[in-house]
């Protein structure tokens, strides 16, 4: 029994370091943003790998410090698409550097935070079923994420870009699952994107988590389901495009228009 402990004692610790390890390549430290990190590195089914300093992720971008910007512009940042809607985007502009090119992708998202607003308020359980909820619901995907696949197909090849939601987990996690899919990553490493938001946004969710009890009168379970990156969230998704649509590929291709001379210009432009 003691082998046993001691063994997944150091699992656990190799598994810990391998995500501070991955941390420290991968995220991007701000003083201003959480959860921005870069979607390079990730290999692919068939050996190729995502190009690093191209295609950032990230929370909400409102509130980039000076030092902040001069590191978006070290890195050749110039292209930003919000995936929030109108109201969340007027109450908190992206701070951005001159001359960036800024996409506002808002389709569904005011209606879903006003009607999660509503069902939150007094909810005592029931946290994950609302997040399933949300994640089952394909009816904007397609006009959230065209808007997205196109400006990645128009990027210049110096130029890097940013894309985001609020907490940089649901909106921003959905899209970077269908982007690392178009590219061929498996979907194991996809998954393991998705959950990972849970590490970059472990201190900004707990004082969030306390906002929400104690200013919204949420519940903490509640609370705490909402602001989770849990696998099955990003399941749902997938399993009701497939259901939907035949395959994610079908989607992809009839819904969101890449057909298959865009999927080659993606993978031509963002793998190595």
């Amino acid at each position: 029994m003691r082998h046993i402990f001691l063994y997944c004692s150091l699992l656990f610790v190799h598994s810990a370091f391998s995500q501070v390890a991955d941390s420290a390549q991968r995220h991007v430290p701000l003083q201003g943003a959480v959860n921005f990190r870069d979607l390079g590195g990730y290999s692919t089914t068939d050996g190729h790998h995502v190009k690093w300093d191209k295609i950032y992720r990230s929370a909400d971008i409102s509130k980039l410090t000076d030092s902040d910007m001069a590191v978006l512009s070290a890195r050749h940042i110039t292209y930003d698409v919000d995936l929030r809607g109108v109201e969340e985007s007027s109450k908190a502009p992206d701070r951005l550097n001159p001359h960036t090119d800024y996409i506002l992708c808002p389709a569904g998202s005011d209606s879903s935070m006003n009607n999660w607003m509503k069902q939150i308020s007094g909810l005592k359980s029931g946290g994950d079923s609302l997040m399933i909820v949300y994640y089952t619901n394909t009816t904007y995907l397609a006009d959230r994420y065209k808007p997205f696949f196109n400006k990645l197909l128009a990027l210049p090849d110096s130029e890097a870009l940013v894309f985001h939601c609020t907490a940089g987990k649901d909106r921003t996690g959905i899209g970077a699952a269908l982007l690392l899919y178009a590219l061929g990553v498996p979907y194991p490493t996809i998954e393991a994107d998705y959950v990972a938001t849970n590490y970059y946004r472990s201190a900004a969710n707990e004082k969030m988590i306390g906002n929400m009890v104690q200013l919204m009168h949420v519940n903490e379970g509640v609370a705490r389901d909402m602001l989770s990156a849990k696998k099955e969230y990003l399941q749902s998704t997938f399993a009701t495009i497939q259901h939907q649509y035949g395959s994610i590929d079908q989607f992809l291709r009839d819904a969101v228009g890449l057909d298959e001379s865009k999927i080659n210009q993606l993978k031509q432009e963002f793998l190595y």
